[in-house]
């Protein structure tokens, strides 16, 4: 088979196993992610077959919506390209960047790396933030009947992987404990060229939300 036949068949196992997922979480997510990811690969010297298939299969079962179980998506993962005959050496570096691509609190220390990796990290990155970022934060955040905001309720910083799975704070708390962090957690030159704007349109929908929530404008 060769790499086009893959990806197409990926593209259309990925739509089927997300068909019914969470809004931020859902096909378009991957999309998004994946067309980053190619945008990035553009600006790098790397395996391109591995940045894809790690861009589509990066949540394909993501552990926020399996009880907290991150063996599922690997798994997941392995089998269907084990399906596909795919060469043991593509699908444990795919398997690789599934297991250590999430952020969970920031201090989660990688026991992987290749640029690869770091391509398809940037690229689910970039889709946390700027204005997708926000929508996806909301989105969740009412997917989980979060409180949009509470003056009273302060950011948690520098939380534990456990701690930062576990936090129920209110969704524009998510902006300080993440968000707001990725733009200088960026791998790749073409990632923090990216980040940097989109990091920027955050900043202004804070303080026009502060503004609105004052009664100042």
């Amino acid at each position: 088979m060769n790499n086009s036949e893959l990806i197409i068949k990926t593209i259309a196992f990925v739509k089927e196993k997300l068909n019914d997922a969470e809004g931020g979480h859902d096909w378009f997510h991957i999309e998004r992610v994946y067309k980053n990811a190619l945008l990035i690969a553009s600006d790098t010297s790397c395996d391109l077959t591995i940045v894809q298939l790690g861009a589509l299969l990066h949540d394909i079962a993501d552990s926020k919506f399996h009880n907290g179980d991150e063996t599922i998506g690997p798994k997941t993962a392995r089998l269907f390209l084990e399906s596909e005959n795919v060469s043991e050496d593509i699908i444990l570096h795919v398997v690789n960047i599934i297991e250590n691509i999430s952020y969970k609190g920031g201090n989660f220390e990688k026991k992987f790396s290749s640029v690869e990796l770091d391509v398809v990290q940037d690229a689910d990155r970039l889709d946390a933030i700027g204005a997708i970022g926000i929508a996806r934060a909301f989105n969740y955040g009412g997917f989980k009947n979060r409180t949009l905001y509470n003056p009273e309720i302060a950011p948690v910083t520098n939380m534990t992987k456990e701690e930062y799975k576990n936090n129920n704070g209110p969704t524009i708390n998510h902006f300080y404990e993440k968000l707001l962090l990725l733009k200088d957690k960026m791998n790749t030159e073409k990632g923090k060229q990216i980040a940097s704007e989109r990091h920027h349109f955050m900043e202004l929908f804070l303080a026009q939300f502060y503004a609105e929530w004052e009664g100042l404008k």
